[in-house]
C-alpha cells in the first residue's frame, strides 16, 4: 500500500475558516498549476504563436519572482506539429495526432525553454500517460519527479504523452490531466486557462448569457443548470463539460480553481477580477484518498445491497462481506474496486482485501460466521474504511 507521503508534500497549515475572497487565496497559492489550451498558444491557422507563448511565460515567469512554484500543463504539441506537417486541422485519427504530437513537442518545448531562460529559469518536460496516474508505483515515481524538480528551483512543464497513449488508454484532454496534476503535488490553485473568459449561465452564443464570477462551493456549481453542450476549438480536444469535470476534481480535493482565458493568466493568478473563481473547502483528502478517488484505475466492482450502501454514506463504516450481493471482474487482493449499488450507480472505491476468485464464497456472511467455518483469516473486512473513499448520494 502507497504511503500517506507519496503524492505531496505536508499540507501547510490553515485556519478553519475559509477567506471571504476565494481570489485572495488564489492571489497567496504558494503552489499553483496551470493549464493552457491548444486555442491559447497557437494562430487562427493553427501554428504555434510566438507572441502568446512569450505572453504566457511572462506571466508564469512574475509569478515564479514572487517566491510561489508553478505547474505549468500545456497543450499545443499536436497544434505546433501541424504547420511543419503542412496540416490545416488537427488529424481525426490516433495514429496522425501522434505523429503531429511527436514532431510538435520537441518544437513546444523549445519556444517554452528559450522564454523562461530569458527569466534566468530552467523547465523540465514531464510527458504521462494515463498509467503515470492510475497505478500506485507509477503514481508516486511521478510525484518524487514533480517534487524534486519544484525543489531545484525548476518549472515542470507537462503535457500527455500523445506519441504513445492508445486511444483506449488517455487522459482525453488537458484538463483532467491538470486537475490530477494538482492533486499529485497538493497544489494551493488550479488555473485552467483557455479560449473562453469564464463560465457562463447559458451558452455564450446567447445573447442573455452573463459570466458567473464566483462558484462558492461544489454543491452550489451542482445546483447551477449549464449548458455544455458546445465543443472546444478545432486545434483542442476539450470544450465547458471537461473542464467542469476538472473543477469538480480539484474542488473535491480542496483546490480552488479560476477558469479565464490564456492572455489573462497573469491577472487570474494575482487574484484581480477575471473569469470565474471557483472556491474550495480547505479541507483536504490525505494524498492516497486522493488518488484513490480520482486517479486510481479500478480492477473490477463489488455490488451493495442496501444497507451495506447506507452504512457506508453515514457511518463510514469498513464494507463487509455480509453487505455485498456480487463481485465483477479479475482482482486480487491490493487491486482498487468500484463499489456499486444494486442499479449499478458507483457509491466509491475501495482497495479490496481478497481475490476476485475468493470472495464469491464469502459473499452475504457475517465475518463470525466465516471465521467459524474457514478459520480466522477470513475474519478481515472486504475494504477496509481507511481504504475507501464515498461518493455524495445523488441529489433528486
Amino acid at each position: 500500500m502507497a504511503s500517506d507521503h507519496q503524492g505531496g508534500r505536508e499540507a501547510p497549515k490553515r485556519p478553519d475558516a475559509a477567506p471571504e475572497d476565494p481570489r485572495g487565496r488564489l492571489a497567496g497559492a504558494q503552489r499553483v498549476v496551470v493549464k493552457v489550451g491548444s486555442s491559447s498558444l497557437t494562430t487562427a491557422d493553427h501554428h504555434l504563436d510566438p507572441a502568446r507563448v512569450v505572453a504566457l511565460v511572462d506571466a508564469l515567469a512574475a509569478v515564479r519572482a514572487q517566491g510561489r512554484q508553478v505547474v505549468l500543463v500545456s497543450s499545443g504539441a499536436i497544434a505546433a506539429g501541424l504547420g511543419p506537417l503542412g496540416l490545416t486541422r488537427r488529424p481525426r485519427d490516433l495514429a496522425g495526432q501522434q505523429a503531429a504530437a511527436s514532431v510538435g513537442q520537441g518544437l513546444l518545448i523549445e519556444r517554452y525553454a528559450r522564454r523562461f531562460q530569458d527569466h534566468g529559469l530552467t523547465v523540465g518536460q514531464v510527458l504521462l500517460t494515463v498509467e503515470d496516474t492510475t497505478r500506485r508505483a507509477s503514481y508516486g515515481n511521478a510525484w518524487r519527479t514533480l517534487e524534486r524538480l519544484l525543489d531545484l528551483g525548476v518549472v515542470p512543464i507537462v503535457n500527455e504523452n500523445d506519441t504513445v497513449a492508445t486511444q483506449e488508454i488517455r487522459f482525453g484532454d488537458n484538463d483532467r490531466l491538470a486537475a490530477l496534476v494538482a492533486q499529485l503535488v497538493r497544489a494551493d490553485a488550479l488555473a485552467l486557462l483557455s479560449d473562453v473568459d469564464g463560465l457562463y449561465n447559458a451558452h455564450p452564443s446567447d445573447p442573455s448569457a452573463r459570466l458567473i464570477e464566483r462558484v462558492d462551493s461544489l454543491d452550489e456549481l451542482d445546483r447551477l443548470q449549464i449548458d455544455t453542450a458546445g465543443r472546444g476549438s478545432d486545434v483542442g480536444s476539450g470544450g465547458m463539460t471537461t473542464k467542469l469535470e476538472s473543477v469538480r476534481l480539484a474542488l473535491g480535493a480542496g483546490i480552488p480553481v479560476v477558469l479565464a482565458r490564456g492572455d489573462q493568466a497573469g491577472a487570474a493568478l494575482s487574484g484581480q477580477p477575471v473569469g470565474t473563481v471557483f472556491q474550495a473547502d480547505r479541507r483536504r483528502r490525505r494524498s492516497r484518498l486522493n488518488w484513490l478517488a480520482h486517479a486510481s484505475k479500478a480492477s473490477g466492482e463489488l455490488v451493495l445491497d442496501a444497507g451495506a450502501v447506507q452504512a457506508l454514506r453515514a457511518t463510514a463504516a469498513s464494507l463487509l462481506p455480509a453487505g455485498i450481493t456480487a463481485a465483477r471482474g479479475d482482482f486480487m487482493t491490493g487491486d482498487v474496486v468500484r463499489l456499486v449499488d444494486a442499479q449499478g450507480e458507483v457509491v466509491g472505491r475501495g482497495i479490496v482485501n481478497y481475490d476476485a476468485a475468493v470472495l464469491p464464497e464469502l459473499l452475504g456472511h457475517g465475518t463470525r460466521e466465516l471465521a467459524c467455518r474457514l478459520g480466522p483469516a477470513f475474519a478481515r473486512v472486504v475494504v477496509h474504511r481507511d481504504q475507501l473513499v464515498v461518493r455524495r448520494a445523488a441529489r433528486p
